[in-house]
């Protein structure tokens, strides 16, 4: 097989970020292709998805511009008006709340397998070529888009230069399709190929930590509160979810995560509520735990010739303020961004100087928000006596103080 397709862009990963990205950059009338390994889950309303995400207003605009919001909020995405967070030591509260905002609620907690599911039922309409079941073998760009670099290839053969299009990238598959298209983009998450196959390196921490993830319920209601208690091995955070239930993510030392997930039912529902110090009263498991690794990645860089990285695929980082996805979908609609301003100005979007702006501006912006995340956990996440003594105080002087409350949460949600 040798089947090609000339595109404009080719987008390797079809999670959430991926299929964003290809209906964001097919609304501006580009040819995209979106290659993945597998169809996402199927989403079912009986059987929640553990995977939950704060969804944050500027990306739920984001996904109502692409048609999908609408969607999802009619399936289910339950709304949250406040937040509270403090600290096991003691000290103050730092309160959030949708009316210091002037508006109905500070975002939505949002199954991932809802998301995925909306936003593929929409790629047909949209034009969005799809390889499905496909995964990347090899990639090969053209000695001019490389930055003075030899042109990347693991095929072992010299590159094609049949597309006659200066600045190309192509894909061999795994079916025997090759992929042709201006730009490449990896959202094919942290362990990305594509990424690997450009030559771009990561900078990586474990934080020798795991998330617990489950539903339960509780003896009174979250409030449409989003909650976190910092421990000193870390945070926990119950999520509003929908019918009275709450999403937990409990932060914990890889040792002990283990251990809380080998316990019973019973057992695990009195450490939890201890560890949340019973704030909603006994809280229940209602369904199956799970935990994930933690650590904190960071690309050298998101852009190498014409191969760009957006998502996982570019930044990881600490989950205590559940802005995974969101960074990433910023990422998504920076570069749509830019690459509408260059086509209403009738130049190259595809010029090295506007990927390099783009990358610049996306990798602060996530750099920024990674040691920021990976420093608030440095600080709640032990029990060393001068940080247990300075970090309920602020905590307590940031809740007394509305405009740096407002500037942290407006900064969150990217308004």
């Amino acid at each position: 097989m040798n089947r090609r397709a000339r595109l404009d862009i080719a987008i390797v990963g079809g999670g959430v970020v991926g299929a964003a990205c290809a209906l964001s950059l097919a609304k501006l009338g580009l040819e995209v292709a979106l290659i993945e390994g597998r169809e996402p889950a199927h989403w079912s309303a009986g059987t929640p998805d553990l995977r939950v995400y704060a969804f944050a207003p500027d990306n739920a605009a984001l996904l109502d511009g692409l048609g999908v919001w609408d969607s999802v909020r009619s399936a289910r995405a339950q709304a949250y008006r406040r937040m509270r967070v403090w600290d096991a030591s003691g000290g103050g509260e730092l309160s959030f709340d949708a009316d210091m905002l002037g508006r109905d609620q500070l975002g939505w907690i949002v199954e991932n397998n809802l998301l995925a599911e909306r936003l593929w039922a929409a790629l047909p309409a949209a034009g969005v070529r799809l390889h499905c079941p496909a995964r990347v073998e090899s990639m090969e760009q053209d000695p001019s888009t490389s930055s003075g670099q030899a042109p990347s290839t693991s095929s072992g053969q010299a590159p094609s230069t049949s597309s006659g299009q200066a600045g190309g990238v192509r894909l061999r598959l795994d079916d025997g399709t090759r992929v042709e298209a201006r730009l490449a983009i990896a959202a094919d998450g942290a362990d990305s190929t594509l990424r690997r196959l450009a030559g771009l390196q990561v900078s990586s921490h474990d934080y020798q930590q795991r998330g617990v993830v489950a539903f339960v319920e509780t003896e009174k209601s979250h409030e449409l509160t989003a909650w976190q208690r910092f421990l000193p091995a870390g945070p926990l955070a119950f999520l509003p979810f929908v019918d009275g239930r709450s999403s937990i993510v409990w932060t914990l030392p890889n040792e002990e995560a283990d251990r809380v997930l080998a316990l019973k039912d019973e057992a695990f529902d009195r450490e939890l509520t201890g560890a949340f110090e019973a704030r909603l009263g006994q809280a229940r498991v209602v369904s199956a735990r799970a935990a994930f690794p933690l650590r904190r990645q960071l690309a050298d860089a998101y852009v190498s010739g014409k191969v760009l990285l957006v998502g996982d695929a570019a930044h990881v980082v600490h989950p205590l303020a559940g802005q995974g996805v969101n960074l990433g979908l910023r990422d998504v609609a920076r570069l749509r961004d830019a690459i509408a301003d260059a086509q209403s100005r009738r130049v190259d979007w595809s010029s090295a100087h506007r990927l390099a702006r783009w990358s610049r501006e996306c990798r602060s912006e996530n750099a920024a928000a990674a040691y920021a995340f990976d420093g608030i956990n440095r600080v709640f996440s032990n029990d060393e006596m001068h940080a247990t003594l300075l970090r309920g105080f602020a905590l307590g002087l940031a809740g007394k103080l509305p405009p740096l409350a407002n500037l942290f949460w407006r900064k969150a949600s990217g308004l």
